[in-house]
């Protein structure tokens, strides 16, 4: 719906890539894109393997991140690593994941995401600053910084002996 909004200038220099296994209610999905007719536009790889992911990001011009649970979040981290500019949801984890790094939305406003997509499309110093943030938020989550503190909280509910 958002993509579809956007003005025609714009769709055509920019594909949709949605990325992913067909999954829960996935025809609707389909079906929304031949009434749209943007089947030209909207492309559907199914599945990427994580190695492939990070070219895919890079490719990228940003990430549309339009999801409404999420329990942390990784999409957005990822392609912030990559220096992908990111426009995602103000819902869940990913204001806490993406920090000031991304432009945010009401994942329920089609029109605030469509908005955040022809800033961010439209805007390449914008792009250029959200990259920039991105990769510097992406420090702040590594996986040795994860495990660390799962094993703070571990020691503090389960009242193991601290590290020394």
């Amino acid at each position: 719906e958002a993509y579809a909004r956007l003005e025609r200038a714009i769709r055509s220099q920019v594909k949709l890539v949605i990325v992913g296994g067909e999954g829960w209610m996935y025809e609707g999905i389909y079906h929304r894109v031949h009434e749209l007719k943007l089947q030209d536009t909207v492309l559907f790889p199914g599945f990427v393997a994580d190695e492939h992911l990070p070219a895919l990001y890079s490719l990228a011009e940003l990430l549309a991140f339009p999801s409404l649970y999420e329990g942390f979040g990784l999409p957005p981290l990822e392609a912030m690593a990559c220096g992908t500019p990111v426009v995602c949801s103000n819902a869940s984890s990913l204001p806490e994941v993406v920090g000031s790094a991304a432009l945010a939305f009401n994942p329920l406003d089609v029109n605030a995401l469509t908005e955040a997509l022809a800033r961010g499309l439209g805007d390449p110093s914008l792009r250029a600053v959200l990259a920039q943030r991105g990769l510097i938020q992406a420090r702040y989550f590594t996986w040795s910084q994860a495990a660390a503190r799962l094993l703070e909280v571990y020691e503090a509910t389960a009242c193991l002996p601290t590290r020394d």
